[in-house]
């Protein structure tokens, strides 16, 4: 008979390995099932993120960054470095280097805090069972006292433009181009469209960006969506607002691709395409008929704030459920789900969860746009500060960008900071730490910033709500 866990987690990305090393930590004897297997035929852990989805791409954003920077930008700083090439093999050699590491990492977390992995397809068949499916297809039900669906995401496929291997693929195949494409169209300006489409633009693709929203990263604060755009098309970015895509046809090596915008019908032709208009959950065959477990008409589970089911002891998380698709909000409620199966009290607030895009500059937000706060009958105050201004980031050769923070005009409570700029991603969690205490703007200001830093730019925007900004001309009267 097979044994009996305390929890068994379905999935090892990063919201189901993170929990059920919590669960582990929490005392619980806990499991983990992923049908992910190497060549070798070994589990693969890590799911999206490590494998195919954030990890690697930065791995290929960093190195194509060195790279425009080693080309373009040495020579100002003094530093001769004559002719720069990109050895395309290489680089994708040092982006499986690095996912084998970490897999392998979390490997060695799984064992070292004692959770079983189990190797197959896992199937919830009742409340308090689990049916594994080895690869050879031989079946074995696990029970448990409790479950975590941690499944995951797929990219959506779109009708009018089908795979085909190594010519349309989606961005899963865009880690794999062995060679920069001459031509090459990304459907999708959303966070991995546009990722992927400047890694190929700074190894010398000509990308064409089509995107069907006439608003450009519509998610983003206004301003900071403009002023993305601006600098993602100075750097060479053809982004195509309200093009959509009615069909696509591969002729030889080349891939015709033709859409509609607001001149009529378009035709262009690329050299290789990359489909990235979203993900879907992974649900599908991951619930026996019967359970009583609910799903929308997308295939989300239904979940309540604490990421618990229709069915009791029963928890999914992660792309699986509501909310935004992000590696680090799946961790977050693995843990919260481990804490509570564990009989502790424990909570997630989802209106804290940052959000970056690792272009150069990096977007980075959390929080409320000025838009949306608006739109809430909310009146706000906001302030604003340009990196073009700041002495660290002249010393940096990053001047792009700015900080922007939105806040309450009747409380100064921070409701949203929204940056572009180098380093956002990093930035961006004093607006995270801001929102999860509570903050005023007012806080932020009299907070001692190191100088020089980047993060004055924040500093200087808080300031800035009040119009006390120190370095530059305030708009604001008292």
């Amino acid at each position: 008979m097979a044994d009996k866990f305390d929890v068994i987690v379905i999935g090892a990305g990063p919201g189901g390995y993170v929990s059920a090393i919590r669960a582990a930590q929490m005392g619980l004897k806990a499991a983990v099932v992923e049908k992910w297997i190497s060549e070798d035929g070994k589990p693969v852990f890590g799911g999206t993120c490590l494998n195919v989805g954030c990890i690697p791409s930065k791995a290929l954003l960093e190195a194509s960054h060195k790279f425009v920077e080693a080309k373009h930008d040495f020579d100002g700083m003094g530093i001769q470095a004559g002719d720069v090439s990109m050895d395309v093999k290489k680089m994708m050699a040092r982006k499986d280097t690095i996912v084998k590491n970490l897999t392998g990492g979390v490997a060695g977390l799984l064992k070292g805090n004692g959770v079983t992995a189990i190797q197959g397809t896992g199937k919830v068949v009742s409340s308090k069972q689990v049916e594994v499916t080895d690869q050879d297809g031989k079946a074995t039900t696990y029970d448990a006292d409790n479950i975590v669906v941690a499944a995951g995401s797929v990219p959506v496929e779109i009708p009018p433009t089908p795979l085909v291997d190594g010519m349309v693929v989606n961005s899963t195949g865009a880690l794999e181009f062995q060679e920069t494409p001459k031509r090459l169209g990304v459907i999708g300006a959303g966070i991995i469209g546009l990722e992927l489409g400047s890694v190929w633009n700074r190894l010398g693709s000509e990308v064409t960006v089509l995107e069907a929203m006439d608003d450009f990263l519509p998610m983003v604060d206004g301003a900071i969506a403009k002023e993305t755009q601006k600098l993602l098309k100075k750097q060479g970015l053809d982004i195509k607002l309200g093009a959509r895509v009615t069909g696509s046809e591969v002729k030889g090596e080349e891939v015709v691709v033709k859409y509609t915008d607001a001149k009529g019908e378009q035709e262009v032709t690329f050299d290789k395409l990359i489909v990235c208009v979203g993900r879907k959950p992974y649900t599908e065959g991951v619930i026996a008929e019967g359970v009583g477990i609910e799903t929308d008409q997308r295939g989300f589970i239904q979940v309540d704030d604490q990421c618990r089911t229709s069915v009791p002891s029963v928890y999914a998380i992660g792309d699986c459920v509501r909310g935004p698709m992000l590696a680090h909000k799946a961790s977050e409620e693995g843990v919260m789900v481990a804490d509570i199966i564990a009989g502790h009290k424990a909570e997630m607030n989802y209106d804290a969860i940052p959000n970056v895009i690792y272009t150069f500059p990096e977007v980075a937000w959390v929080g409320l746009t000025e838009q949306e706060a608006k739109a809430k009958g909310i009146e706000v105050k906001t302030g604003s500060f340009p990196f073009a201004a700041s002495g660290r980031a002249m010393a940096n050769n990053a001047t792009e960008g700015q900080a922007k923070i939105i806040a309450d005009a009747e409380t100064d409570r921070v409701l949203g900071m929204h940056i572009v700029g180098q380093h956002a991603g990093e930035m961006v969690a004093q607006g995270v730490i801001a929102l999860e205490f509570g903050s005023s703007a007012e806080d932020l200001a009299l907070t001692c910033y190191a100088h020089p830093t980047m993060s004055e730019a924040v500093h200087e925007a808080a300031l800035a709500v009040e119009g006390h900004a120190i370095h530059m001309v305030n708009r604001k009267k008292k």
